[in-house]
């Protein structure tokens, strides 16, 4: 028999020394994936949890960019005037 969904995440989270996410993260994390889905590709979903996880950003704030971006389609980068990115993350070159 396979595991639940929770015994699979204790599982992956304790292999990688963090905690799982708590209902909320989950909650916003696979609200996050359906906005990215029915935006973009399926293949979207898991890649922009993944950066949303490599970005550090709380899921739940994570969702409010994503939302934002697929409002207003594919013009709006997240960027400020200043060129970073809202989350203050650093870009993949290096620079925030």
């Amino acid at each position: 028999m396979s595991e639940t969904a929770a015994e699979w995440l204790e599982r992956v989270a304790q292999a990688l020394g963090v905690a799982p996410p708590d209902p909320a993260e989950r909650e916003a994390l696979l609200e996050l994936a359906g906005v990215a889905a029915r935006t973009s590709e399926r293949i979207a979903a898991p890649l922009s949890c993944w950066l949303v996880g490599r970005a550090g950003l709380d899921p739940a704030a994570a969702l409010g960019l994503v939302r934002r971006l697929a409002e207003t389609g594919r013009t709006e980068t997240g960027r400020t005037e200043a060129g970073s990115v809202e989350s203050g993350a650093p870009e993949a070159d290096g620079t925030t």
